[in-house]
């Protein structure tokens, strides 16, 4: 409510149309940043917010002296954001592309081969040859396409970054799927007359979507979820996007804590450990296990722990994906 009269009041001010929309740009960030989790009930959390907000005036205070000085005015134009997001025609149809692909290829090729799996002689030979008919067409779709996509067009520094990025995304997302089913279907040997239990095309959607690069047949979700309206939902995506900021920081929080987070909430995904206290880190190594949770998971479970079972070596086994909600 405090929100929407503040709202009102910046509206029916004398400024200028930019200035009312820039102010209500900021001052709606900055709501859904402090209420978007309960992470601010701690103290460094909090410090790291006014950090933020501090480095954000800094940076508005800076352009508007350049501007003042150099050109006598206030100048807001909006034409390197228009560039850098630039031929967003070519990045949708290219994105859609690469979703129909990896929603439906991955899942009805471990289908197709489980449903023959286990009556296939011999099957380390059937199991081969999918493998190999899968990953050509993985490199093709995933691989080769969205780089043509980005060099045939020449696509703008934010678009090229989008494209690349979901690239990476459905790669990683289809792999631990793969990976994750696989061994399932290949342990459980059916009964006569039943067919093997393939994961519901329904979880696998919701996979794509959630912030996580680890795939379950389910997730743990909160016992309750506030409202949601379609109204809601627009001013929440919109209230969401920050200004590009070059900054390590700024990048790290808008990333990792508001848009995981936003998907989380939407999907009522409730691990939310995305990332740990890096700040307190004393050593490059333990801030690489804690700055980006959500790719150590993915790295530790398909790189290191299959590269272990690879050469045959016992791995802890008390290692558990994390599902504690982010307090």
């Amino acid at each position: 409510m405090k929100l929407i009269l503040i709202n009102k009041v910046i509206l029916h001010t004398k400024y200028p149309f930019t200035d009312k929309i820039m102010a209500l740009f900021l001052h709606s960030c900055l709501c859904v940043l402090l209420f978007i989790s309960e992470l601010f009930e701690i103290s460094h959390i909090r410090t790291i917010y006014h950090m933020f907000i501090a480095v954000l005036l800094i940076f508005c205070l800076s352009t508007l002296a350049v501007d003042y000085i150099d050109q006598g005015r206030l100048v807001l134009e909006f034409d390197l954001l228009f560039f850098a997001f630039g031929k967003a025609g070519t990045v949708t149809w290219a994105w859609i592309v690469m979703f129909v692909y990896t929603l439906l290829v991955p899942y009805y090729t471990v289908l197709f081969w489980g449903y023959l799996y286990h009556s296939s002689r011999p099957k380390l030979v059937f199991s081969l040859g999918t493998v190999l008919i899968l990953s050509a067409i993985q490199t093709c779709v995933l691989g080769v396409f969205p780089i043509y996509v980005v060099i045939e067009n020449q696509l703008p520094p934010a678009s090229r970054f989008i494209v690349v990025l979901e690239q990476i995304r459905f790669l990683m997302k289809s792999y631990s799927f793969i990976r994750e089913t696989a061994p399932v279907i290949m342990k459980a040997t059916p009964k006569k007359g039943e067919g093997p239990r393939f994961p519901t095309f329904s979880s696998y959607l919701y996979f794509l979507f959630c912030p996580t690069l680890i795939y379950r047949e389910s997730y743990p979700r909160p016992e309750t979820n506030q409202p949601f309206t379609k109204r809601t939902m627009v001013l929440a995506v919109f209230h969401s996007i920050l200004p590009g900021i070059m900054l390590l920081l700024l990048c790290f929080f808008a990333f990792l804590h508001c848009w995981l987070n936003l998907f989380g909430e939407l999907l009522r995904f409730a691990d939310r450990m995305f990332y740990k206290d890096w700040w307190n880190s004393t050593s490059f190594a333990n801030y690489y296990r804690t700055w980006n949770v959500v790719v150590h998971d993915w790295l530790y479970y398909y790189g290191y722990r299959d590269f272990l079972w690879v050469s045959r070596v016992p791995i802890h086994k008390n290692y558990k994906f994390n599902t504690q909600k982010n307090k």
